[in-house]
């Protein structure tokens, strides 16, 4: 049986999907063709994508190539994280626990409310006049 060369993870958030593909290598981040410092300058929402794999302890270990749509900043950084927690879950049974604990692997469930009828947006109702 051949080893495999590649581990995929699916990660959600919001309305953002991230499709990671995670290699072994010496630790590159590409999302959508461009390197993790061109699409996320802010430091905050680097370490949140890292996470996984600094709990993990594989930061130098593994490379990623990432596809991310949908939603905005925040929800692509979750969903990308998301993905990589998954991936290296498929790469090695053993980093579950210590994803789970740090609650990794858990998806996201909150999501944007929707319109209600009568409403100006999800809850705010219009101004009561009584004459």
């Amino acid at each position: 049986m051949e080893k495999k060369k590649y581990f995929n993870g699916t990660g959600r958030r919001k309305t953002s999907v991230a499709r990671v593909r995670l290699l072994p290598g010496e630790g590159a981040v590409i999302i959508n063709g461009k390197p993790l410092e061109e699409l996320f300058p802010h430091p905050d929402q680097r370490r949140t994508i890292l996470q996984a794999l600094l709990v993990t302890d594989n930061l130098g270990k593994y490379s990623a190539m990432i596809k991310v749509a949908g939603g905005g900043i925040s929800g692509q950084t979750g969903a990308i994280s998301h993905g990589i927690a998954r991936a290296l879950v498929a790469a090695n049974e053993s980093f579950k626990t210590s994803l789970r604990q740090y609650g990794l692997l858990t998806r996201d469930p909150r999501v944007k409310e929707r319109m209600k009828p009568g409403l100006k947006r999800a809850r705010k109702a219009p101004q009561y006049t009584k004459r």
